[in-house]
């Protein structure tokens, strides 16, 4: 039987001081067993008062150390804006007040706070600067009673002193609509007739200021936690505790990178050596005399060219890292995460090898044979050339050169084709550029490739200045083992493809383009959380291969995945599966898969401890692995082996699991929707995993706009655990997170340990987690190992 909702006692306006304090409810910001039980108890459950002048509750305006206005800035804007209407004092329209005062964003909720501040709907008269800095001082006033009565008299419409239950569906509404939070009507209503079953105890069909400010307090549950969950705060000042032994920068800065350092330094070492080698060795050849250092700078870059577009391939044979990815040995000493950045690695010692190699032949050696003393060519490679001294154009004609400029012309568009915003269609880019860009461009010209070698090869067996068999094939063993290596990873993925019968099991259109899908899992198909698949439509492309992480657990009996529409061929799937959803048919395009690869999120195993962090679709990586977590906690519960039982060893989880999920759109909780009810919902869950997500759509907690939206949703979530912006037993917190406060919490909480920071979402905020990863590893006992997922 569901508990009726507790009223409130309603609390006094006190004077103002600088330590005005309050009592708050106790309210838990996540959901916990005994909430659920008892919706509404903690709401009366008093604690210890929490000084209101260190929280920045009910605030107008940001505070000035977040990026918010000073009164000289509202000066400034005052300046530009006003206008004299037959008046000697210049005043600025009420329309503008918004703009002046920095809520350009939020124009309506600025109208209605006008309104409240001026006591007045008449909107004829304009603003003079001596008002506006009244209204100033009193919306900036550090008096809580001064701003909370502000407030109160905006949500009175009809300036009566006292709330109805119209006023705060209104109020509900302009909340809503200025946090771009979708609320039907009737919701409105049902919150509102909410609000005043549990102020209005009196049934006189209205509250006033003690009641109305009892109901703003309780926004301040959500800074209240529980002991069992991490405290999230906005405080950008929150100070961790010290520990006594800090690690060392350098000790932390070597400990995160001497994987990839090693091995770029031996990349490095490698390119070095074969240069220098060649370089030597045309030093002493008979051509240096006609040719110089030119040609042993050309040849030192070809020997690095024909290295590097050997290894070039082996960061994209993806079985075979997956593979050697599962030894514990290789994967201790291998930055296996990094495949895809060693990849651009290499392809930028290519381009530096073609500019030289290119370089030196086009505008040095092949001008010097072309001009060179008769007597010295004819002593040295005359023979070379038929006794026939060529000049520049003839020798632009051979198969070598017209080869070798072939090739240069295909990587250059290959490698233009792969930089960032060509290949993300960059809206920067102009509209007849991006017509020919995107994903699709950089997959197909991608495998130009194939004739790139085929021209390499071709190119080394016509080598006009020696006759050397083994120098002619020496491209050809370069590259021999890696082509076939990689070509073996294309025929096997092709075969195993083919054997892969996958039946549609659910198709799912959700808002913000978002397609998921839910397939029969092929027998034999294992994989770990995190890993990817590979996923092709026959109807669109038969080439194309695209990878989405597995949102399923491994021991599911099916295979999810998440896609969003950000190119053509997200779009055009998106659109096939749309089409055949709305007709009801339930005959799905048929799709084939390819995997399980291995990426970073697979390497949550080796901590106890991990923070999974991802934004919007970022988050489906991480989805899988907290089902497999809980799936895991929920199977050792229920094993009756040994201590030592391998099954149970084997199924090695982390002992505490955080997820931080960061979206713009409340839309984008219906993605989840489901799979977070269902991890929420497990016994398991409560001790290993907490979930937190962020909605940057609503301002800051404790701002005006959505005070009355935290509250209500406290009032909710007590009631029936439910948060009501999410629609999920996972509670919302409002604006960006602040991830200083965050991982000191972290630290604080797990002292001395070693903990997994996993991310997928975009490159700006990678850069942040990165940089906090290494400040809290050197000022904390506690270690943060970042890892971003990259395939």
């Amino acid at each position: 039987m569901e508990a009726q909702p507790a009223s409130l006692s309603p609390s006094s306006s006190s004077s103002c001081s600088t330590n005005d304090n309050i009592m708050l409810p106790s309210f838990s910001s996540v959901w916990t067993e005994s909430d659920k039980t008892e919706p509404l108890q903690a709401v009366n459950q008093e604690q210890a008062p929490i000084p209101m002048s260190d929280i920045g509750l009910l605030r107008f305006m940001e505070l000035t150390a977040n990026g918010g206005m000073r009164w000289e800035d509202v000066k400034d804007r005052f300046d530009r804006l006003s206008i004299t209407l037959g008046q000697t004092e210049p005043v600025i329209k009420w329309s503008d007040f918004g703009l002046c005062i920095g809520m350009e964003q939020s124009q309506e909720f600025a109208n209605q706070l006008l309104r409240a501040l001026r006591k007045s709907k008449d909107r004829n008269f304009g603003i003079p600067k001596a008002e506006l800095q009244s209204y100033w001082s009193r919306m900036t006033d550090p008096c809580f009673s001064s701003r909370m009565q502000i407030f109160f008299d905006m949500c009175d419409r009809n300036m009566e002193g006292r709330i109805t239950e119209i006023d705060i569906k209104q109020t509900i509404t302009l909340s809503a609509t200025t946090n771009k939070l979708f609320l039907t009507p009737e919701e409105a209503e049902d919150y509102a007739a909410l609000v005043m079953e549990v102020l209005d105890t009196e049934k006189r069909g209205y509250i006033e200021l003690p009641q109305f400010e009892t109901l703003i307090k309780m926004n301040l549950s959500k800074a209240s936690f529980s002991h069992n969950h991490l405290s999230i705060r906005h405080d950008p000042y929150h100070n961790f505790d010290q520990v006594q032994k800090p690690n060392s920068r350098i000790n932390i800065l070597f400990r995160t990178y001497w994987r990839r350092a090693w091995i770029v330094l031996l990349w490095l070492i490698i390119c070095s050596a074969l240069f220098t080698w060649k370089f030597l060795q045309y030093r002493h050849r008979a051509a240096f005399q006609v040719m110089g250092y030119c040609l042993s700078s050309a040849k030192g870059a070809a020997e690095t060219l024909k290295f590097n577009m050997a290894l070039i391939l082996l960061p994209v044979c993806r079985n075979t890292i997956t593979w050697l990815r599962r030894n514990r040995s290789i994967n201790s000493i291998i930055p296996f995460n990094d495949t895809i950045n060693f990849h651009k690695l290499i392809a930028g010692g290519v381009v530096v090898g073609v500019i030289l190699h290119g370089g030196c032949h086009l505008a040095c050696d092949l001008p010097r044979i072309s001009e060179s003393d008769h007597v010295i060519f004819g002593q040295t490679i005359a023979a070379r050339f038929g006794y026939h001294q060529p000049s520049y154009f003839e020798i632009l004609t051979t198969k070598e050169v017209a080869s070798g400029i072939g090739m240069v012309i295909l990587m250059a568009v290959a490698f233009s084709l792969a930089t960032r915003w060509p290949r993300r269609g960059s809206p920067s880019l102009p509209k007849s550029v991006r017509n020919v860009t995107g994903y699709n461009t950089f997959w197909y010209s991608h495998h130009l490739f194939i004739p790139v070698y085929a021209l390499l090869i071709f190119h080394s067996i016509f080598l006009f200045l020696t006759n050397n068999v083994t120098e002619k094939t020496q491209t050809l063993m370069y590259i021999a083992i890696p082509v076939l290596l990689y070509t073996g990873e294309r025929v096997f993925r092709a075969i195993r493809s083919g054997f892969y019968e996958v039946e549609m099991s659910k198709a799912s259109i959700y808002p913000g383009k978002v397609l998921s899908l839910k397939l029969h899992k092929p027998k034999g198909f294992k994989y770990l959380s995190g890993m990817y698949i590979f996923i092709q439509c026959p109807q669109i492309s038969p080439f194309e291969w695209h990878p989405f992480s597995l949102t399923s657990g491994p021991e599911d009996d099916y295979l999810s995945v998440h896609i969003r529409t950000t190119g053509d061929w997200s779009y055009q799937i998106y659109s096939l599966f749309q089409e055949a959803t709305l007709s009801g048919l339930n005959s799905y395009p048929k799709v084939h898969i390819d995997g399980p690869y291995g990426a970073p999120s697979q390497d949550h195993i080796k901590y106890d401890i991990i923070v999974l962090i991802g934004l919007g679709i970022g988050a489906t990586p991480f989805i899988g692995i907290l089902k497999d977590i809980v799936n895991s906690a929920q199977n050792s519960s229920h094993c009756d082996h040994h201590s030592g039982c391998r099954e149970c060893s084997s199924r090695k989880s982390p002992l505490k699991a955080y997820l931080f999920w960061v979206t713009r759109e409340q839309s984008s909780f219906e993605w989840f929707r489901d799979i977070m009810k269902e991890i929420s919902d497990s016994k398991e869950k409560q001790s290993i995993v907490e979930m937190h997500s962020f909605l940057t759509s609503v301002y800051q907690e404790g701002d005006a706009r959505s005070v009355l939206i935290s509250a209500i949703q406290a009032l909710l979530y007590a009631k029936n655990g439910i948060d009501f912006v999410s629609r999920t037993p996972v509670r919302t917190h409002f604006a960006r997170p602040n991830w200083s406060s965050i991982f000191s919490e972290l630290a604080c909480r797990h002292r001395g340990a070693r903990i997994g920071v996993f991310y997928c979402g975009a490159s700006t905020l990678a850069e942040e987690l990165q940089g906090m990863c290494t400040k809290f590893s050197t000022k904390t006992s506690t270690r943060f190992v970042f890892h971003k997922e990259n395939y």
